[in-house]
């Protein structure tokens, strides 16, 4: 028999907190990230992170350009999705539309991480950084398929920058794997641009080995993605992009599993044979054979003498 060490069964492992930051905007670029509006098609920034375990990401910040002068008000709605790394959530192989798949975002998203603040799932508060901020380059309208999606980018722009702190409400669980998040803003009367950030990332953000370039596309390019700085941009040499965003929470506790030892069994012996007088009133031998024999002795005599005089008589 076998049983659970009730202590083990106790031992959990405590919860690490979880932070990730690609730093503050670099300055290089601001690419679009909103529903479809007034002249744009709703268009889609992803940039990758990496989880080493099973985490739960509560809060996220994002960074981006809007107009100068644009109350925070107008900030209506934040949607975030997050997206495996391609072929996985993908068709396989991929369509040609476009120069590479290879280190893009899938085709759609993970269903159980989104995150709509219309829906109540997300809450956000904008906060203003400065107000007054140029971006080196844009991508706006410019998301073309293959061949003509190499555009250089649309030039550069001016606004202000705004962080927007997201509660998500549950929180995102995700296992270890790695991944694309993709935040949309709907700015009244105006559009975000999701600034980039350093690529390599350096201090303060938090450096990981295989770090992928930022990617995006538009509801025309779907399920298809570009790379925004190999595929649009271009150059030489070819720039690469991160997206200015942080993730927070916990790693999931993981319960460790309780051990299985061995109890004292009961070791079987042979048993001593059964006294045949051993005081349980069921004994069939011993005192009582004795008794047997003792009392036939007695009677034996008296049983031949009586039926010898039954005889004479």
């Amino acid at each position: 028999m076998t049983q659970r060490d009730p202590s083990l069964a106790r031992r959990v492992s405590t919860a690490d907190p979880f932070s990730f930051s690609t730093g503050a905007p670099d300055g290089l670029l601001g690419s679009l990230s909103q529903p479809a509006s007034t002249g744009h098609l709703e268009t889609e920034t992803a940039d990758d992170f990496i989880l080493t375990g099973t985490t739960t990401i509560t809060q996220a910040t994002i960074t981006g350009l809007i107009p100068s002068g644009a109350p925070l008000a107008n900030i209506s709605n934040v949607e975030v999705e997050v997206y495996h790394v391609f072929p996985k959530d993908s068709v396989d192989p991929p369509s040609g539309h476009v120069p590479a798949r290879t280190n893009s975002p899938a085709d759609v998203e993970i269903d159980s991480a989104t995150r709509d603040g219309s829906l109540g799932t997300l809450g956000f508060n904008a906060s203003l950084l400065d107000n007054s901020f140029s971006v080196a380059n844009t991508v706006v309208d410019g998301i073309n398929p293959a061949p003509e999606n190499m555009t250089n980018g649309e030039g550069s722009a001016d606004g202000e920058v705004i962080q927007i702190t997201l509660t998500f409400t549950p929180p995102i669980v995700l296992p270890a794997d790695h991944y694309f998040f993709r935040p949309e803003v709907q700015v009244t009367g105006g559009d975000f641009l999701y600034l980039s950030a350093p690529k390599p990332i350096v201090a303060p953000g938090t450096p990981f080995t295989g770090d992928l370039q930022a990617w995006i596309r538009n509801s025309d390019l779907k399920p298809d993605w570009l790379r925004i700085g190999t595929d649009i941009i271009g150059g030489s040499p070819v720039p690469t992009f991160n997206m200015a965003f942080s993730l927070a929470g916990d790693t999931v506790p993981q319960v460790a599993t309780p051990t299985a030892t061995a109890t004292a069994r009961p070791t079987a012996t042979t048993a001593a044979p059964r006294s045949k007088n051993d005081g349980d009133g069921c004994g069939i031998g011993g005192a009582r054979s004795t008794n047997r024999r003792t009392l036939w002795l007695v009677l034996a005599p008296a049983a031949v003498l009586w039926w010898r005089r039954r005889r004479r008589g």
